[in-house]
């Protein structure tokens, strides 16, 4: 069986990510849909043909693996689209991948993933699904149907695992990205990482997938499930890729491990001090991707942008009121008038010796009476840097730099404004 990604015609058919023959709401934000031949009738071929021509709702398949404990605004990318096939009238199938995250999707990894308990994914998996209530439709009768896939590949047995490697070639498996280059730097890959992609495609099948969402980093993995789909003797699923939104740094791509995140249970305050510092560069991504904001009627002022931005998005998963006072509170903190700021104490960082760790710092300031209680405020969540809030323990400066002109706080009543 060969790989459709390799497939020269779909390659072709591909080049073009949407058509007009597609609804405004399914095309906005994405980059391809596969396969993609516009100009034909075969539901097969053309998902604006399936979406017109099937005489029931579509199941909608989007797969995650709770290998963490938070969700962010780079993973709600997809979420929001599962939510569009919802309004649509369509069924999204949330698949929670227990038995493949105690695996680890190799997808991006130079090395291998460190190997879950049950417990450890069944546990993370309930805090996934609560933090994905603001932005699905839980209530409406067969919008949603959420299943784990543990159902159906904890049952497989010897031969039915020999019978899913033998649709794949060795060659084929180290097609795929991330174990080409591992393979070509000589890093280990283990065979169970082969299974892992043979495994999310056969969800496809045992769930009838009519298409499935990913990132434009799963593209291997949705055309497994394409291949296996067609093995088994089914209709085989679409593919529909949205973009990896940049992290808060405007770089690389959101991800917690990188510290440029904004995660969906962060409290109001750091969601919205993060988002209304979003690039200029990217900042009408962020827009398309999410929100539903018209994108011809956005401000013209660069900054007018970031505080809408900010905004909408902490709305969405507080509140309009806890939307509202938390740009006032960042507005009193980092962008008052000349009395707000006054109001705000200085502490001169010329009495901190460089390099410097912040819970020094805050002992310095007197915010905190010694070191290890900044230590604890910060392991509490109870410190902000310029309203954003503070995690790491150890973290350090180089130099006053980074610092000046910005509002140290601990909890709601305490801050300095640090200054040279």
């Amino acid at each position: 069986m060969g790989l459709e990604t390799s497939s020269a015609s779909e390659k072709a058919a591909s080049q073009t990510s949407s058509s007009a023959s597609l609804p405004a709401w399914l095309e906005r934000g994405m980059v391809e849909v596969f396969p993609h031949q516009p100009n034909s009738s075969d539901p097969n071929e053309n998902l604006a043909a399936r979406l017109s021509q099937i005489d029931r709702p579509l199941r909608i398949k989007f797969g995650i693996d709770p290998t963490g404990t938070e969700i962010h605004l780079g993973h709600s990318v997809v979420y929001r689209k599962l939510r569009a096939f919802q309004d649509a009238g369509h069924t999204a199938v949330l698949l929670i991948g227990d038995f493949t995250a105690q695996i680890g999707d190799p997808t991006g990894k130079s090395e291998v993933r460190r190997q879950l308990t049950a417990a450890e994914v069944r546990q993370n998996a309930e805090t996934y699904i609560q933090q994905l209530r603001p932005i699905l439709d839980f209530d409406s009768p067969g919008r949603l149907e959420i299943r784990y896939n543990s159902e159906w590949l904890a049952k497989l047995d010897l031969a039915e695992i020999l019978g899913l490697l033998s649709t794949m070639t060795v060659g084929q498996m180290l097609a795929k990205e991330g174990f080409a280059e591992r393979y070509k730097k000589e890093n280990p890959i283990f065979l169970h990482e082969f299974l892992y992609p043979l495994m999310q495609g056969y969800d496809s099948v045992a769930l009838k997938a009519d298409l499935e969402l990913g990132g434009t980093d799963q593209k291997f993995n949705l055309a497994v499930g394409r291949d296996l789909q067609r093995h088994f003797g089914q209709r085989p699923q679409f593919g529909l890729l949205m973009p990896l939104l940049p992290g808060t740094d405007g770089n690389q791509k959101m991800s917690k491990s990188l510290g440029n995140y904004v995660g969906l249970s962060e409290d109001p305050l750091t969601m919205y001090s993060k988002l209304e510092k979003v690039a200029d560069a990217n900042i009408h991504q962020y827009f398309e991707l999410l929100t539903q904001l018209p994108l011809d009627q956005l401000p013209d002022h660069p900054r007018d942008c970031q505080k809408l931005l900010a905004l909408e998005v902490v709305s969405q998963y507080h509140s309009r009121t806890a939307a509202l006072e938390a740009q006032q509170a960042a507005l009193t903190l980092t962008q008052g008038d000349a009395k707000q700021a006054e109001a705000v104490p200085e502490f001169s960082l010329c009495a901190v010796e460089f390099p410097a760790k912040l819970f020094f710092i805050l002992s310095a300031t007197g915010l905190c009476g010694s070191s290890s209680e900044a230590r604890r405020q910060i392991q509490g969540g109870a410190v902000r840097l310029d309203g954003e809030r503070v995690d790491a323990v150890d973290l350090g400066f180089k130099t006053a730099e980074p610092l000046l002109g910005k509002v140290l706080q601990v909890g709601k009543r305490k801050f300095v404004r640090l200054v040279r």
